[in-house]
């Protein structure tokens, strides 16, 4: 069994601080969203996916430098990175084979992972889905398949734990069972159903209770 993990909102609390510089550029450029519906819309999607979606929608470009100035903001929040709370408590604990899967490039992953005490605890097995396999991100399944092919482990032996709707459901268009995760910052009211309607088996609130979720589902098979 190979347990996989996202990165942000899932081992670090980033998804907010990305959400919270995404809403103050957009406001700057008149468009008016607000933090629970970027959360639940745009979670786990790349800066580009998001940008060519609001444009889909507006039915005009926006500022080609958007996507720098979003980066530029939230790099003045960065200090405050953390991991999620229990992250390491319940890697102690894990028992199993993992890796990580994420939509952010390897080089930020390092960044983000070395700042928040996590990276020894996954090199090497860190797959950014910009830079593996077909280069698709989630909510292709992509990554997913790339990380079980390398490992060797078949993707139905597989468990995702993934905080977002698009990761959820890229891992569930890969074949793998998916534990959905809402205890980051960027948690909004119905957030679990919304995993549980992308595929997930089940959410938690608490890294620390995975270990035993884990056991919980191992031998059991969904319909």
């Amino acid at each position: 069994m190979l347990v996989i993990f996202d990165c942000d909102g899932t081992l670090i609390d980033s998804e907010i601080l990305w959400a919270q510089a995404s809403i103050e550029i957009f406001q700057e450029e008149e468009l008016d969203i607000g933090l629970e519906e970027y959360n639940s819309t745009y979670a786990g999607m790349t800066n580009e996916e998001i940008i060519q979606q609001l444009e889909e929608g507006l039915e005009r470009a926006l500022p080609h430098d958007l996507i720098d100035r979003i980066q530029d903001r939230a790099m003045e929040r960065i200090d405050t990175l953390q991991a999620i709370e229990g992250a390491q408590e319940m890697l102690d604990q894990l028992d199993y084979p993992r890796c990580m899967c994420s939509n952010s490039t390897t080089e930020m992953l390092e960044a983000n992972l070395r700042r928040t005490g996590l990276w020894d605890r996954f090199r090497p097995y860190i797959y950014s889905a910009k830079e593996v396999g077909t280069k698709a991100p989630k909510p292709d399944p992509n990554v997913f398949l790339h990380a079980a092919t390398t490992l060797d482990v078949e993707p139905a032996k597989c468990f995702v734990i993934e905080d977002s709707f698009h990761g959820v459901q890229a891992a569930s268009r890969a074949g793998m069972r998916v534990i959905g995760f809402i205890g980051a910052g960027h948690t909004y009211p119905g957030h679990g159903e919304h995993l549980m309607d992308g595929g997930a088996e089940t959410v938690i609130r608490r890294l620390v209770d995975l270990p035993a979720t884990l056991e919980a589902l191992k031998d059991w098979q969904p319909d």
